[in-house]
C-alpha cells in the first residue's frame, strides 16, 4: 500500500486547530470559507497565509469527525 505525500503541518497549525476545534466543534464545518471566517472570530492569527492553513486544517477536522 503506497503512502500518501502531502503537505506536513507545524505543531503550531496543529495545536491551534485542534484547541478551536475542541472549544468550538459545532461552528466549524467542511467549508473552508466558512471555517476561515470562524477562525478570524475566535484566534488572533498574525498572516492570512497562516489563517488560511489553519482553516484548512480544520475542515479535515470536521470531515473526519462527521464520520
Amino acid at each position: 500500500m503506497p503512502i500518501a505525500m502531502g503537505r506536513i503541518k507545524t505543531m503550531l497549525v496543529k495545536r491551534t486547530a485542534n484547541k478551536l476545534f475542541k472549544e468550538h466543534k459545532d461552528s466549524f464545518s467542511e467549508n473552508f470559507d466558512d471555517n476561515k471566517k470562524i477562525v478570524m472570530q475566535y484566534a488572533d492569527v498574525p498572516s492570512k497565509k497562516l489563517k488560511n492553513v489553519i482553516a484548512g486544517y480544520l475542515s479535515r477536522l470536521a470531515k473526519r469527525h462527521e464520520d
